[in-house]
């Protein structure tokens, strides 16, 4: 190959990324904001929220974690932060110098990298705040906000759809075997069932960071609680919960008999609400097994990425609706 092996294969794809480089990139931010959400929970259920007592350093003034049980596990969460630095910064790097220019991709990519610092300040607070529970619910939100944009930046990078240079606007092919609905009012109540799912989707996630809050997983034995009833804050979860069935299942009707391009998502997150109920209702009538509260906050981000997808989607089809409407130039 020669001439320093091509400049090392051409700095490794990065010199001029394809969209599927891109893409891939985007795929592995995802991933691993959804594995952060996952060992995050590990640190929590299994009292090792204090493993490291403070931040950035891991006691004693020491940069390394003492050894025990807990503080090896807090730290090893902690150093799975740098990889997911490093995803960030190569994704960021990727969508800045793809060509032609996606201004929107670039914007995504350049939140979800910047959220990571953010989470590492706000992870240093819950330690010295003592893990207190409102900080923690705060520090989740905010990992559900970097997985939705993540989410749409997958959505955005994926293979098949072109981006006009400079214009930063995606063209947003249809599915061959799925007819736009002919009736602009249906894409719009497509469009706003897709949001209001979106809206009780993070509603319920929020009540849930409650239930969690005034439950027994604090994190640590000595922390405290937010002082909520937890049967009281389980019931207002539950009715969420209900609520984002109900609307789910509209939005999973209104799909089908509209043949709306959003039709397999719907089917995909409302089989996903089902499981995550099931998971849900069991880990509370088992007294909260740490395996199946693991497996439930999994699913609030499998949940927070399918519906950001629904409201991709509708709103991809009523764009395209509306310039299939559209006369043509000079009509």
């Amino acid at each position: 190959m020669s001439s320093s092996q091509a400049g090392t294969a051409r700095w490794f794809g990065f010199r001029t990324p394809t969209l599927r480089f891109l893409y891939a990139w985007a795929i592995a931010d995802l991933a691993a904001n959804v594995l952060l959400v996952v060992t995050g929970g590990a640190v929590r259920l299994t009292g090792s929220g204090l493993g490291c007592p403070t931040w950035p350093q891991c006691g004693d003034g020491k940069y390394t974690p003492p050894m025990s049980y807990h503080g090896v596990i807090e730290f090893g969460n902690r150093m799975l932060t740098w990889v997911l630095v490093a995803i960030a910064i190569a994704t960021w790097v990727a969508a800045m110098r793809y060509r032609p220019v996606d201004r929107v991709a670039r914007r995504l990519a350049t939140a979800v990298a910047l959220g990571i610092p953010a989470q590492a300040v706000i992870g240093g607070i819950t330690v010295l705040t003592q893990l207190n529970p409102w900080v923690v619910a705060f520090h989740f939100l905010v990992t559900m906000a970097i997985i939705s944009a993540a989410t749409w930046l997958v959505y955005r990078t994926r293979p098949g759809r072109s981006v006009e240079a400079g214009s930063g606007q995606a063209q947003t092919g249809v599915d061959d075997d799925v007819e736009l609905p002919r009736d602009s009012v249906i894409a719009r109540l497509g469009v706003a069932l897709a949001w209001t799912v979106y809206t009780v989707t993070w509603i319920t996630v929020y009540l849930g960071t409650a239930v969690t809050g005034s439950g027994p997983h604090s994190g640590d034995e000595n922390s405290h609680r937010n002082g909520l009833d937890p049967a009281w804050a389980t019931q207002l979860h539950a009715d969420a919960v209900w609520a984002l069935v109900g609307t789910s299942f509209a939005l999973i009707l209104l799909a089908i008999i509209a043949r709306l391009r959003m039709r397999r998502a719907a089917l995909w997150f409302g089989g996903a609400i089902v499981l995550q109920g099931v998971i849900g209702y069991v880990q509370y009538a088992t007294s909260l097994p740490i395996l199946l509260v693991l497996l439930h906050m999994l699913g609030s981000a499998l949940l927070m990425m399918g519906a950001t997808v629904l409201v991709l989607e509708a709103s991809a089809a009523r764009r395209t609706r509306d310039l299939a409407d559209s006369p043509a130039p000079g009509a």
